[in-house]
């Protein structure tokens, strides 16, 4: 819905195609949580630092142990022109929290998201493969879909 508000408004502002995303993590065992505050989760200035260890100490708090911890990153891609949705595009990337952290590329909660069917962390793949398998990536591949067939 948010990626959906952006592109609405911000395409009845300006000439053609407007694309806006939101993304977020969603822990099960949090109810969904932080979701569309992943960015702001530990408070408006948060660092990702900041996020990151408020999510593990309320995982911890719960007593929810590590196979327990299931989660996915989830990205909206809305496409506006001339203040109507032309189409919504997502992409999910199912995993669960680790901890400790591991990894230093990416950002945000990459050290402590490990994707299914990997040992790596998103902050310990290289760029090229994170992005391979990437909520973004995917929703972005669903998207240029479209605009390739020209609709």
């Amino acid at each position: 819905q948010n990626a959906a508000l952006k592109s609405i408004s911000v395409s009845q502002r300006f000439p053609g195609l407007v694309i806006a995303d939101d993304s977020g993590l969603e822990v099960d065992a949090l109810n969904g949580a932080p979701g569309f505050y992943s960015a702001r989760y530990a408070g408006e200035k948060a660092t990702d630092q900041q996020n990151s260890d408020k999510l593990l100490n309320e995982l911890r708090a719960r007593k929810v142990p590590a196979d327990l911890r299931s989660a996915r990153f989830r990205c909206v891609i809305a496409l506006g022109c001339e203040g109507k949705w032309l189409g919504i595009f997502s992409g999910v990337v199912e995993g669960r929290i680790v901890h400790p952290p591991r990894g230093r590329n990416g950002f945000g909660y990459d050290p402590i998201f490990q994707p299914d069917g990997f040992e790596l962390t998103f902050a310990e793949m290289p760029g090229e493969m994170k992005n391979r398998i990437s909520h973004r990536g995917r929703a972005f591949r669903a998207l240029r879909k479209l605009l390739a067939r020209g609709s």
